[in-house]
């Protein structure tokens, strides 16, 4: 067995905050009209300084736009053109900013390595609960996504979030659905099981989910999906050493982008690397940089992009 644990050193560009969904655990966004948009120089600048600090994925990380705005075109143009520019500096991009058209995720394909969205959950019960304000988390829309990314051939990312709610039938529910769509398409690279974990910018204000649940659920995502799908987990919301590396018993190879903020979760901090290192390594595990491209898919890149990779 492989002792490697990977990572993507990483840096998150906010295009904006501003969302037209209102999910009671977001501690994200911003209402409409109330964050300005992130301009291409002011973006230059913040890259320009990255360019010496080893840093390789470029995460767009942005708050949606509604469908119908008058704006979602000038929207979806600043995201193309946020990662054609991290492209052009050296850095990989990838691109999570919710539900997509069929042709806007086309279009970003161009300019990125992988793409993202988080399942979530598909119990429907939760738009009548913390997504009682959120139009574009009807689970159909949601899974019509991942099937539309495999139609494209663009690796994908997505996975699962713990504690808001859903029962562990429908964690099992959604876990199975994503494996469906793998077995379908072959385009999910990495599943993320995300755990609720409390902020401070928050509407839930609930308690965190326990470290026995987060345990259980990656030893049933280990069962249900495919040996080709990576599990991660983000290391700044596991609360201590001993669940890291029992998590990593059970299945879990990747710890995703150790980025300098986390944009979704800012109250939670990643530990350093050297910090990291000593962790996995005192149980022998290899702490590893990797692209948010995973090897298997450079095949399904344009020439451009793979031109870059190697």
């Amino acid at each position: 067995m492989s002792k490697i644990i990977t990572y993507s050193p990483a840096f998150t560009i906010v295009p904006t905050y501003e969302c037209f969904n209102r999910c009671s655990y977001c501690n994200f966004r911003t209402d409409p009209h109330q964050s300005p948009w992130l301009e291409l120089d002011k973006a230059k600048n913040i890259l320009s300084r990255l360019q010496n600090q080893k840093i390789t994925e470029i995460l767009i990380l942005s708050g949606e736009v509604h469908p119908n705005s008058t704006r979602r075109q000038l929207w979806l143009q600043r995201i193309y053109d946020l990662a054609q520019l991290a492209l052009s500096m050296g850095f990989f991009p990838h691109t999570n900013v919710g539900i997509l058209t069929f042709k806007e995720m086309s279009l970003l394909k161009e300019v990125n390595f992988s793409m993202g969205l988080m399942l979530e959950q598909l119990n429907p019960n939760l738009l009548d609960t913390v997504h009682r304000h959120a139009p574009s988390k009807i689970p159909d829309i949601r899974l019509q996504q991942l099937e539309w990314a495999g139609e494209l051939r663009i690796p994908f990312t997505t996975g699962i979030l713990l504690g808001i709610g859903e029962t562990s039938q429908d964690r099992i529910d959604s876990l199975l659905a994503i494996a469906k769509i793998q077995g379908k398409w072959g385009n999910i690279q990495e599943v993320i099981l995300q755990p609720y974990s409390q902020g401070s910018q928050e509407e839930l204000q609930k308690e965190s989910v326990s470290n026995a649940e987060i345990l259980e659920v990656i030893a049933i995502a280990r069962k249900i999906l495919p040996e080709s799908i990576t599990l991660q987990i983000p290391p700044n919301l596991i609360n201590n050493e001993e669940l890291l590396l029992k998590s990593i018993e059970l299945g879990v190879r990747d710890l995703g982008g150790i980025v300098p903020k986390d944009e979704v979760n800012p109250d939670y901090h990643h530990q350093t690397l050297e910090n990291l290192h000593q962790t996995l390594n005192k149980a022998l595990w290899q702490l590893k940089p990797r692209l948010p491209v995973y090897p298997q898919y450079y095949s399904w890149l344009s020439e451009d992009l793979q031109s870059k990779i190697q």
